[in-house]
């Protein structure tokens, strides 16, 4: 665990890192130089190509302290250590064709592989991946499920059966696509809430979508043992998806309601709706759980994140890109990898948790239980089945 760590640590600096590596020759394009991609990388780089790894944003910068800033810092490390170049594209707008555009410009620039984070990319990828059949493509947080979306398959339809399509038509051998165990994150953060004191929880989720399926329903699988471990059955806990990922003051009304009816923390899971959540946090002097990243810059109000270790995860799969000349292994090529404790790609950060019985020790046992095998999750993301409980109650809530 001590290498989440510092990854952690790493990414928090990533604002002053990229701030001194704009590229003028590449700014109409929309790109910005790594800092550390100079003239030594002609080693092992193309040294006509001005990007040997692309990395697309969505519409927000790399100086978000979330997806953007996270990935490119891992693109960064990956380029910096093998002596190639790393550029970023930022879209012009939030649509599929001003990312496609970009897409284009980093192959252009001679990209051999490109990277992108965030479902929205689906459609993206799915046109870019045929387009260019030479260039391998990464995308993280994109499953199958939106691949197939992004090719006109209902998935929502209630007769939907994945195994009814052949997946290489929608997701090509050039494509790696990385999720996450988020169950095992959400585990750890509901495991350490409750042997931390807390008893009265809360579960903001946005949308119901896999991703933050697994996180709920790992958060209640790990408060329920923990409960279990210390003979208590007094754990309650609030749970409710709010069918959007945008944050609003009805999100913030009803945790302010929440927090008002004796929830002490809420695990906050769904892009903005947690900036919902940390405003009624602040205003009630409640707890929160972040999400996705280390969210302890919002305030001492956050006790801790359920993390997934973003740019470790760019590190590993593009290990395996250029291990095999910048193509796929079977691990990654035309499938849907999922990371976790077991590849160091989720947990909590420990060095800035504001625990105060929880310890590291109890913290690097059960990771290594769930990295054995010894501690199996359910990691089911299905909303309409819930997971078997025994010792807390869960207020399911429409």
């Amino acid at each position: 665990m001590k290498k989440i760590l510092a990854l952690i640590m790493a990414a928090s600096m990533a604002v002053s890192l990229v701030a001194c590596g704009n590229d003028s020759s590449a700014s109409n394009s929309g790109a910005t130089t790594s800092t550390g991609s100079t003239s030594e990388a002609a080693a092992t780089s193309d040294s006509d190509a001005k990007t040997d790894v692309a990395f697309i944003t969505d519409v927000g910068n790399i100086d978000d302290q979330s997806f953007n800033q996270y990935t490119w810092q891992g693109v960064q490390d990956f380029c910096d250590a093998n002596s190639l170049k790393a550029n970023y594209y930022r879209p012009t707008e939030d649509s599929d064709a001003a990312r496609l555009e970009q897409v284009d410009n980093a192959v252009n620039d001679g990209a051999k592989a490109v990277v992108m984070a965030g479902y929205l990319f689906a459609n993206t990828l799915y046109e870019a991946q045929t387009k260019y059949p030479d260039v391998s493509f990464l995308a993280l947080d994109v499953a199958v499920s939106d691949m197939l979306g992004a090719g006109g398959v209902d998935t929502s339809a209630a007769d939907f059966n994945m195994d009814d399509y052949d997946l290489s038509q929608y997701v090509t051998s050039n494509t790696a696509l990385v999720t996450y165990k988020e169950e095992q994150a959400g585990y750890l953060a509901g495991y350490a809430a409750v042997t931390d004191g807390y008893t009265e929880l809360g579960f903001l989720g946005g949308i119901a979508v896999p991703a933050v399926i697994r996180y709920g329903y790992g958060f209640v699988q790990g408060a329920n043992e923990a409960a279990s471990e210390m003979g208590i059955s007094n754990v309650n806990i609030k749970y409710w998806y709010s069918g959007t990922f945008s944050a609003s003051d009805e999100i913030k009304t009803k945790m302010d309601s929440w927090y008002t009816e004796g929830t002490q923390v809420i695990f906050a899971c769904g892009g903005q709706v947690g900036n919902s959540c940390a405003a009624a946090a602040e205003a009630n002097n409640g707890k929160m759980i972040g999400v996705d990243v280390d969210q302890s810059n919002l305030g001492d109000f956050v006790i801790t994140s359920a993390m997934k270790a973003l740019a470790n995860s760019v590190n590993v799969a593009l290990t395996d890109c250029m291990s095999n000349d910048w193509t796929w292994s079977a691990t990654y090529s035309g499938v849907e990898a999922k990371l976790g404790a077991a590849e160091d790609c989720v947990g909590l950060p420990m060095e800035t948790s504001k625990f105060t019985t929880f310890t590291q020790e109890q913290y690097d046992t059960m990771y290594a239980e769930i990295v054995d095998g010894t501690l199996v999750i359910d990691d089911s993301s299905d909303v309409n089945v819930t997971p078997t409980v025994t010792n807390v109650t869960v207020d399911y809530q429409g």
